[in-house]
C-alpha cells in the first residue's frame, strides 16, 4: 500500500511540475505556493525557492510582520509547510526573518489585535477582517488559522498564545467525536481540512497536540471514506459546489484517492494542494482504507446525523440539523436527507458501478438550473428512504424536477414506471402527480463542459397537491436479471395514493415498504417497513440499522468512533481532555 501511495504521489508530482506559479497578491499563495513547492520536489529547486522567498506582493501591508504575509487562512496553511518542511532550502536570513515575524504575530493572540480598517482577501471580497489574522469562522478557515498560529507560537516560544490555541484545537477535535463536523462531507472543503491537519500532525512538538492532529485526520478520512468510491464522491454533502458529480472531479476525491485509489482510471488532474500529502508522514488506518474500498458485507444501511453549521454557538449542539440515510448495495450506494437539498447542501445522490469510468451518478433536485443540480431546490422537499426504496414529495403542485444521469443509461417505460438501466444497477421510477418531459437538450447542453457524459431529464408537477416520485433500486444480487427486475416491479411493487391529497404516500417494494406523510415544516413523518421512525431516537453520528456496528459506528456525544472493514478494526476515543486511538489487527500503516 505504501509503495502504491508513493507511485501515485510521484505520478502526480510529474504531472503538476513546471506549472506557472502565479503571484502572492491577496491570498493567491493558496495556489502559487503549492505549485512552487511541487517544483522543488520535481527537481526545479532554484526557480521555486526564488519564488517562495521573493518579496510578497502585499509586503507594505504586512510591515507589522516584517513583510511576511500571515493574514489569510489559505496563505497561512501554505506558509506553514513552506517554513517547516521546505525551510531547509530557504536562505537562512529569509528563514530567520520568517521566524521573527511568527514571533511578532503570536506575542499575543492575533485575533485580539486589529488594523484601523478591514483588509480584503481578494479584490472583490466582502467578508473582510480587521484582525491581524483571518477572522473567518468556516470550519476549514478556522482550522487553518488555529493550526498555523499554534505552530508559530510553539516555534517561537510564545507559550501563552500556544496554550490558547492548543485548547481551541482540542475543542474542535473533540467536537468531531461528539457530534461530527458542521462542514460535513463537503466535496470541496474536506480536502482543505485534511491538508490543514497534516501540518499539525507533521510539525507539532507537543505529543498531545500531535495526537489530536492524528485523531482529527483519522476522523476526516473515515467520514470521507464512507462517501468515496472508485474515484467518485457521493451521498449527501454540505457546501457542495455542484462540481464534483463525476469521477476525480472534486478536491476531496483528489486527496482521498491518493490513499484510497480503487479506481479504474488514474487521477487525470491532481490538485497542487496535494503537496501537503506528498510530504506528510500521516497515513490513514488500514480499516479506513478498506471502508473506502467498500470491503464489508453488503447490503448494509446506515442512519446518520449531521450537526448544524454553527454548532459552537449556545444550543448549537443540542440536536442534529440533518438526518441522513445511506444504503450500500453491491453495485451502488444511495444517500438522502429527510429534508432533501437546499441552500448549500445536497440531499440526494446515488453512485452506481461503472467498469470503465469508476462510477456513474444519479442526482435529483427540484429547480430549474441544471448547473446547480446538487443543491438546486424550490424548497419544501420531503424524502423517506428505507434501504433501496424511497419516496420524494414536494408541496408545490407544479414543482420542477431535474434528474441527472449518464448518457449511457437506457430508459424504458412500462405500466407507468420508468426503468433506468445502468451498467449493473437498475432504477424503477414511479411518478406521483408528476409528468416526465424526457431528456432536456437545452439543460444537457448547459452542463456539457463540466459533464460531457451526462444528461438532464426534466419533469413537472401536474398541479394536484403534492408532486414527486417513488424509487426502487435493484441489482443482480437481489433481483436476478434486468428482465426479472422489471417483471417484479410491475407485478409486485405497489404505489398507494389513497391519501395523497393529505400528503400521505406509501410504496410497497419487492422486498420492503416505505411510507411518507408530508410535513410543511420540520422533518417528514416516515414509516420504514411498517415501523414509525422516531427522529428523536436517531441522533447517532453513524449507526447501522442492524445494530452490529459494522462497518462504522459513532454515537451522539459518546466520543467514540469505530470502524470495521476488510478484516481490520480501528477505534478512537476522545473525551474532554484526551484522544486515544486503539490499533487493532495491525490496522495502521507504519
Amino acid at each position: 500500500m505504501e509503495a502504491e501511495f508513493q507511485q501515485r504521489s510521484q505520478a502526480a508530482i510529474t504531472q503538476l511540475a513546471g506549472k506557472h506559479y502565479g503571484n502572492t497578491a491577496f491570498e493567491n499563495e493558496k495556489r502559487s505556493y503549492p505549485r512552487a513547492m511541487i517544483d522543488i520536489l520535481a527537481g526545479n529547486r532554484e526557480q521555486a525557492i526564488a519564488f517562495l522567498q521573493s518579496e510578497d506582493a502585499d509586503a507594505d501591508r504586512n510591515a507589522h510582520t516584517l513583510g511576511i504575509d500571515f493574514y489569510s487562512g489559505f496563505t497561512l496553511k501554505e506558509q506553514v509547510r513552506k517554513y517547516f518542511y521546505f525551510g531547509k532550502y530557504l536562505d537562512p536570513k529569509y528563514r530567520q526573518r520568517m521566524k521573527e515575524a511568527m514571533g511578532i504575530l503570536t506575542q499575543k493572540d492575533p485575533l485580539t489585535r486589529t488594523f484601523p480598517q478591514p483588509r480584503k482577501f481578494w479584490e472583490q471580497s466582502t467578508d473582510n477582517c480587521n484582525t491581524w489574522v483571518d477572522c473567518r469562522n468556516t470550519d476549514n478557515l478556522r482550522a487553518m488559522r488555529e493550526v498555523a498560529v499554534y505552530l508559530f507560537a510553539e516555534e517561537t516560544g510564545n507559550e501563552e498564545t500556544r496554550k490558547i490555541y492548543k485548547e481551541r484545537i482540542r475543542r474542535n477535535v473533540r467536537t468531531l467525536y461528539q457530534i461530527g463536523q458542521g462542514e460535513w462531507d463537503s466535496e470541496n472543503y474536506l480536502g482543505h481540512a485534511v491538508t490543514t491537519y497534516v501540518n499539525l500532525y507533521d510539525f507539532a512538538q507537543d505529543r498531545e497536540v500531535k495526537s489530536l492532529a492524528k485523531s482529527a485526520l483519522d476522523w476526516f478520512f473515515t467520514s470521507g471514506a464512507l462517501k468515496y468510491w472508485r474515484g467518485g464522491f457521493g451521498g449527501p454533502s454540505k457546501r457542495d459546489y455542484n462540481l464534483g458529480n463525476c469521477v476525480w472531479c472534486s478536491l476531496a476525491t483528489h486527496e482521498l484517492g491518493l490513499y484510497f485509489d480503487d479506481s479504474p482510471l488514474p487521477d487525470p488532474k491532481p490538485d497542487s494542494d496535494e503537496v501537503h500529502l506528498f510530504t506528510s508522514s500521516y497515513r490513514p488506518p488500514i480499516a479506513v482504507v478498506a471502508l473506502a474500498r467498500k470491503q464489508f458485507k453488503k447490503p448494509v444501511e446506515l442512519l446518520n446525523s449531521k450537526p448544524t453549521y454553527e454548532n459552537w454557538k449556545p444550543g448549537g449542539d443540542k440536536a442534529p440539523q440533518f438526518h441522513e440515510t445511506l444504503y450500500f448495495g453491491n453495485s451502488f450506494q444511495l444517500g438522502t436527507l429527510a429534508q432533501g437539498s437546499g441552500g448549500d447542501w445536497n440531499g440526494f445522490k446515488l453512485m452506481a458501478f461503472n467498469q470503465k469510468r469508476g462510477v456513474d451518478y444519479f442526482i435529483v433536485s427540484t429547480g430549474t438550473d441544471p448547473t446547480q443540480i446538487s443543491t438546486s431546490s424550490i424548497g419544501g422537499d420531503n424524502i423517506a428512504q428505507y434501504r433501496n426504496l424511497l419516496i420524494w414529495l414536494n408541496d408545490k403542485p407544479k414543482a420542477p424536477f431535474q434528474f441527472f444521469l449518464p448518457k449511457s443509461a437506457k430508459l424504458e417505460t412500462h405500466n407507468g414506471v420508468t426503468f433506468i438501466r445502468y451498467e449493473k444497477t437498475w432504477l424503477a421510477l414511479t411518478p406521483i402527480n408528476l409528468l416526465l418531459e424526457g431528456i432536456n437538450t437545452t439543460a444537457t447542453q448547459k452542463i456539457h463542459s463540466r459533464y460531457p457524459d451526462d444528461q438532464i431529464l426534466t419533469a413537472v408537477g401536474t398541479g394536484k397537491t403534492v408532486a414527486g416520485f417513488a424509487l426502487e433500486v435493484g441489482e443482480q444480487e437481489t433481483y436476478g436479471s434486468w428482465e426479472q427486475f422489471q417483471q417484479s416491479i410491475v407485478n409486485k411493487s405497489l404505489l398507494n395514493l389513497k391519501q395523497v391529497n393529505r400528503g400521505v404516500v406509501e410504496y410497497q417494494g419487492v422486498f420492503g415498504q416505505v411510507k411518507l406523510q408530508y410535513q410543511g415544516s420540520g422533518l417528514p413523518k416516515v414509516w420504514r417497513n411498517g415501523h414509525y421512525h422516531d427522529w428523536q431516537k436517531h441522533f447517532a453520528v453513524y449507526q447501522s440499522t442492524d445494530g452490529n456496528k459494522i462497518p462504522i459506528d459513532q454515537g451522539w456525544k459518546e466520543g467514540k468512533l469505530r470502524v470495521e472493514a476488510g478484516g481490520y478494526q480501528f477505534q478512537n476515543q476522545c473525551n474532554r481532555v484526551y484522544c486515544t486511538p486503539k490499533r487493532l489487527n495491525q490496522n495502521t500503516l507504519a
